[in-house]
């Protein structure tokens, strides 16, 4: 049985989505959840569904391997980024080379990069024109959504399609399409 860590900045559906589906199996389960934000709703989630979840600061994430340490004593084996924000640094990558995944609420290369997160994705997709947009799930690098992409799920974007109505054809996608992404990669290790 494979051991998941999971970083989440914000509300963690998709961690709890995440951790659903691996709970009804056993090739993996989500072992810990691990946050920048003492106030984000992923841990109340955690709480929960019974994770252990750790809150941490940019000193910490950026300046020390107290996290590489905490996940290699929990023996964890793959990372998963579901809505968390920062930058991943040289420490965890090292430590976890290409076992570390993203999601990405749009068709990377397009619409990615530091700062476009959320609804400023599914806002530049609607103001841009898109006539489809999707999910990028793919590996994480030193720079910003642009690791090897893995996976793409499209959608079409109408006319009549606002920031909100993008955001929940998008959601829609990540709930369906990222926890098996997630169950292939695992497969190969």
């Amino acid at each position: 049985m494979k051991k998941i860590a999971i970083f989440a900045s914000g509300s963690g559906s998709n961690a709890e989505n995440i951790a659903g589906y691996f709970a009804a199996g056993n090739t993996a389960r989500v072992e810990l959840i691990l946050t920048n934000r003492p106030d984000a709703k992923v841990l109340r989630r955690a709480e929960k569904l019974q994770i252990e979840s750790v809150v941490f600061d940019r000193d910490t994430f950026y300046n020390s391997d107290r996290i590489v340490v905490l996940m290699r004593r929990r023996q964890i084996d793959y990372v998963v980024l579901a809505g968390f924000l920062w930058l991943v640094p040289e420490n965890l990558l090292t430590a976890y080379p290409n076992r570390i995944v993203n999601i990405h609420p749009a068709l990377l290369p397009r619409h990615g990069g530091k700062g476009m997160y959320g609804d400023r994705v599914h806002r530049a997709v609607v103001e841009a024109g898109d006539r489809e947009t999707g999910i990028t799930i793919h590996r994480v690098n030193e720079r910003y959504d642009s690791g090897d992409i893995l996976a793409q799920y499209r959608v079409p974007v109408t006319e009549t399609d606002t920031p909100e109505t993008v955001a929940a054809k998008v959601h829609a996608l990540e709930y369906e399409h990222f926890p098996a992404e997630i169950e292939k990669e695992i497969a190969r290790l």
